[in-house]
Order: structure tokens, then C-alpha cells, then sequence
């Protein structure tokens, strides 16, 4: 749980009709194929992948936001962030 992770310099995030949208600004016009929508809890963790804060303290900052128990947060971190690695929006630092 100590693992870190920083959000892709490659990536604009919009605000459109009340959705959060992760852009890729690189590469062809294929990658507009790989626009991410966020809803609200996947927003809030987004907005914090800094590289300062680890899984552990992402997930206690969630439980105090929703009604979520740290088990559930942790797993959910950990597939959203597995999903943003796989498509190159977020990496892990070591």
C-alpha cells in the first residue's frame, strides 16, 4: 500500500456538461479513442495522484469523503489507478 502514483504530464482534464474528462494531448488522433470519463469518487482520487500521497492515505482521504469502507477504497484505487497505468495516464514512482 505504500505505492505512489503521479498523473501523465500528457493529459488535459475538462470539465464538460457536468463530466470530468481525462484528454491525452500526444500522439495521433487515435488516442481520442482513450478519452477518460470520471465520475465523482474516480475524479477525487484523480485530483490526487500527486506522487506525495500513497494508496493508504488516498484511501483514508476517500473514506472521509464517502461512506466507503478502507477495504472497498483500497480496491477501487487500485483498479482505477491499474486501469490509468494500462492506458498510460498515470505512473507509479518507485
Amino acid at each position: 500500500m505504500g505505492q505512489r502514483y503521479i498523473q501523465s504530464e500528457n493529459i488535459v482534464t475538462r470539465q464538460v456538461a457536468g463530466e470530468t474528462l481525462l484528454v491525452p494531448i500526444r500522439g495521433d488522433l487515435a488516442g481520442i479513442q482513450r478519452i477518460f470519463a470520471l465520475d465523482e469518487v474516480s475524479r477525487f482520487i484523480w485530483e490526487r495522484l500527486d506522487g506525495v500521497r500513497d494508496v493508504a492515505a488516498l484511501a483514508a482521504e476517500v473514506c472521509a469523503a464517502f461512506e466507503v469502507g478502507a477495504g472497498q477504497a483500497i480496491e477501487d484505487i487500485g483498479q482505477f489507478v491499474g486501469e490509468l497505468k494500462a492506458a498510460g495516464l498515470a505512473t507509479e514512482l518507485a
